[in-house]
């Protein structure tokens, strides 16, 4: 894949006439396990990706933002806190907005920044490129107006800003992953306290992802309704997440609950305990364990909480049957579509690749891209 940092550089100079001060960088991310389980207050298991968001910035002497990006040729403008309303039709620059808001809102001073945005981060793939491109603006609005933040702060004005000003009631996985994260490491997240620790991949597994062709297109609606849905189970049980409910709990009280909540509710439930057990799993580079556990969380988001598709359950059984217990995969992402990530003994790759290039086009008419990725650490300057 192209290094997107030479691009941001031609970009800003073509688009503003002058070299810029620096560049910073954010991985995109893809999660192990612990699918939709962020926003209950859960855990989760992500490794940030060796794709990136780069953004080359230059200082203004004013608190105005201007961006421009490789995909739109439009130079967008806006002043640090008066962002106005986000509109929908803008895209991609409301995400900055956001962040700039939150930064606003908190009270901290920013300066003004002339900025060029170019990224690898395949779209509508379920990689987190929304929160790649926060956390790299965010880092160079910490670093350019010497904020002095916290790469957990960064993440939480991240969230922030896509809550308030996007509009989108993500939990804080992403972001904490594209700033926070490890080189050659998952890290475990307890999305209630915050608390990450990074646990390494052994290094006998190759990490692979696949796309499955059939863009990740979960709609605003389908996301809330979900949300919803687990907080219904809560409050039933006078909680404020799903965190502190046993599956004992929940099992006792199924009469009395909307069904499909019931299943959305057991899921996330059942992946918190699956989450934990990967990452000790993983520590001790126990791969048949981890394949079970993966497995499993399949199953339970095919069943469940019902965010996958045929097409992506073909390519999930395609891959399981080629690697058995000598490696995991399940859908990973948002759902309805995107990718779907393994962990897979090094010297099966190849058996994967050309299982997958042989049949799954066959069995579902779309054709899958195939990438093997690096575990990489979070966002940061570019040294020039």
């Amino acid at each position: 894949m192209s290094n997107p940092a030479p691009s941001a550089t031609k970009l800003f100079v073509k688009t503003f006439g002058t070299k810029p001060d620096m560049l910073f960088s954010a991985p995109a991310r893809v999660n192990l396990i612990g699918e939709h389980t962020d926003y209950n207050d859960g855990f989760v298991l992500p490794v940030a990706i060796n794709f990136h968001t780069v953004i080359a910035v230059k200082v203004r002497k004013d608190d105005q933002f201007r961006a421009v990006s490789d995909a739109f040729s439009d130079i967008r403008q806006w002043r640090f806190g008066d962002e106005g309303e986000m509109q929908p039709e803008d895209g991609w620059i409301n995400y900055l907005k956001g962040f700039s808001a939150a930064v606003a809102l908190s009270g901290l001073p920013a300066k003004g920044l002339d900025l060029a945005v170019v990224g690898n981060v395949p779209a509508n793939a379920g990689l987190a490129a929304s929160a790649s491109l926060e956390i790299a603006f965010g880092s160079a609005i910490n670093d350019t107006s010497q904020l002095h933040l916290s790469p957990l702060a960064v993440a939480q004005l991240a969230q922030r800003g896509e809550n308030h000003y996007v509009g989108y009631a993500c939990g804080i996985m992403d972001q904490i992953t594209s700033a926070m994260a490890e080189e050659e490491c998952a890290l475990l997240i307890d999305c209630m306290d915050l608390e990450c620790q990074p646990v390494k991949i052994p290094d006998e597994l190759s990490l692979m992802l696949i796309n499955s062709g059939l863009p990740s297109v979960l709609q605003s609606d389908e996301f809330n309704l979900r949300l919803q849905q687990c907080e219904q189970v809560a409050h039933h049980f006078g909680l404020d997440s799903l965190r502190d409910l046993t599956l004992a709990q929940l099992q006792s009280a199924e009469a009395e609950l909307d069904p499909i909540a019931f299943r959305r509710a057991r899921h996330v439930i059942t992946e918190n305990e699956r989450t934990q057990q990967a990452a000790r799993a993983l520590a001790r580079g126990n791969i048949s364990k981890m394949s079970q556990l993966m497995a499993e969380s399949h199953a339970s988001i095919r069943d469940d909480f019902e965010i996958s598709t045929p097409e992506i359950d073909t390519l999930v059984a395609l891959v399981h049957e080629t690697v058995g217990s000598r490696g995991g995969v399940r859908l990973a992402g948002k759902g309805f579509g995107g990718c779907v990530v393994a962990l897979v003994e090094h010297e099966l790759t190849d058996q994967v690749i050309a299982t997958v290039e042989q049949q799954y086009q066959a069995k579902t008419g779309l054709e899958a891209s195939i990438y093997l990725c690096s575990p990489c650490e979070g966002a940061g300057r570019i040294d020039k």
